[in-house]
């Protein structure tokens, strides 16, 4: 049995004030200057370690009160109040909401998962991965020393090739030559930036996180050509016109060629030259037969890895209403199955993975793996503000962030949904991450119940 995998992780301090959800209103007018001011009260001594920050040019309150309503009942003369802060209102958008990057902010700061001990209060159903519900039937009889006691479970993925059979000689000598494969023990890599700030140390910060976490990071060629201490742990992705010979790119256990005409013949040499480096194909996540029939060929020419992209928010890129990812996969894997092909080729998708059960969410509707990119750049404290795709200056300077400072951010965040990952898998009662792929029957699908429940209501009598 492999050993344990654990993330180290130590608190790392946020370089900004973080944004807080309410904001105080302290009028100062009617005071009736008590000789005990709920002020001096505040169990979090919020109104004593309040500055004027020069980095936000505000008042710091707003992101150290807890919000736990003491000082606002408290006041004699009412003088304080408590409002919602317009800036929270204005972080992220639909997907990645201010709760959300709250969240990830706190996990990345901490390497833990966030409690609420209010409890959970929003909607219990919505859109894209938030109309799954995942079967959680073990968490009423948990083990007897938890998940992180004497029970083990795996997060181990493989990224390769896999043999349709095995065959042995007649001393029973294993006759199948196994192809090349990377194993990862946690089912995430870091994939490319969508936007954001990005410079020589914000791909530092990547490539040493992922060495560490012993994943992959997924960047150009040109930027992974300057990181070659790092190459076991970098994937880069080229067009093939980018390159003039593929001895460029043999130095990388692994390379990912974008989808055009052309990539088929080179995979078809690649495969000649260098036998033994995983290549996989980087798809755009559409569904329908034409897209499906290109993801079939691929795995016909001996692929090793099939990564669909969706757009940031988790849907079919460049497409109004399209499909969310979680269709899309259950669309490629379930045709996969059906050509035989899916215990053969391992397959990534990227897009819209916003929080640790979507990784398992993403996983259950059929992929491999996933890919994250915009929670690494909400690590190191990005607003979602995208100013940056309009040339404007980033309001908290991810490009001159300090390489070791940005990797034990990520390395944190990736240490919190490790954590979740393990929590969600033992509520299943599933004990290893590669048994989780394509368990359709252990999620409840919104669209498919509402099907169930109401479709014999509403059918048109006729028919």
């Amino acid at each position: 049995m492999p050993k344990k995998y654990h993330i180290h992780v130590h608190a790392t301090p946020n370089r900004f004030p973080v944004i807080g959800r309410s904001g105080i209103v302290d009028w100062g007018e009617g005071c009736l200057k008590c000789a005990k001011c709920v002020k001096t009260e505040c169990v979090y001594g919020v109104y004593k370690a309040r500055r004027f920050s020069t980095d936000i040019f505000g008042d710091t309150i707003d992101q150290l009160c807890k919000s736990c309503f003491r000082c606002v009942q408290g006041c004699p003369k009412r003088l304080i109040h408590k409002t919602i802060n317009p800036e929270w209102e204005s972080l992220g958008d639909d997907l990645y909401t201010p709760e959300t990057i709250a969240i990830t902010w706190t996990q990345a700061e901490t390497g833990s998962i966030p409690v609420s001990g209010a409890g959970y209060g929003g909607k219990f159903s919505g859109p894209g991965f938030d109309s799954m519900w995942t079967d959680m039937s073990e968490i009423v009889r948990p083990t007897r020393d938890g998940i992180h006691g004497r029970e083990y479970i795996s997060t181990i993925v493989e990224i390769g090739r896999k043999p349709f059979r095995l065959e042995f000689s007649e001393q029973g000598h294993l006759v199948t030559k196994l192809p090349s494969a990377i194993r990862l023990p946690i089912p995430i890599i870091f994939d490319m930036f969508p936007f954001g700030d990005i410079s020589d140390n914000v791909w530092r910060s990547t490539a040493l996180a992922a060495s560490r976490l012993q994943t992959l990071v997924f960047l150009p060629l040109s930027e992974a050509k300057k990181l070659s201490e790092f190459k076991d742990n970098l994937v880069p992705i080229f067009s093939p016109s980018q390159i003039e010979s593929l001895a460029d790119v043999s130095q990388f256990r692994m390379i990912e060629i974008h989808d055009e005409p052309s990539t088929l013949n080179l995979l078809s040499k690649n495969k000649s030259d260098n036998p033994d480096q995983i290549v996989s194909v980087r798809m755009e996540a559409l569904s329908g037969k034409s897209q499906l029939k290109k993801a079939l060929q691929y795995c016909e020419a001996g692929i090793d890895l099939i990564h669909y992209v969706a757009d940031e928010r988790g849907y079919e890129p460049s497409i109004e209403n399209g499909l969310h990812i979680k269709d899309v996969i259950k669309e490629i894997h379930n045709s996969m199955v059906r050509a035989t092909f899916r215990d053969e080729v391992s397959f990534l998708v990227s897009g819209g993975i916003a929080m640790a059960e979507h990784v398992i969410k993403a996983i259950l509707c059929g992929a491999n793996m996933v890919g994250i990119d915009i929670p690494l750049l909400i690590a190191l404290e990005c607003r979602v503000c995208r100013n940056c795709r309009e040339g404007g200056q980033c309001p908290v300077s991810i490009a001159k962030i300090d390489p070791a400072y940005g990797a034990d951010r990520m390395v944190n965040l990736i240490g919190a949904w490790h954590n979740q990952l393990l929590e969600m898998m033992g509520a299943m009662g599933i004990r290893e991450v590669r048994r989780l792929r394509g368990e359709q029957g252990r999620v409840m699908f919104r669209e498919n119940l509402e099907n169930d429940t109401f479709a014999q209501l509403f059918m048109d009598s006729d028919s």
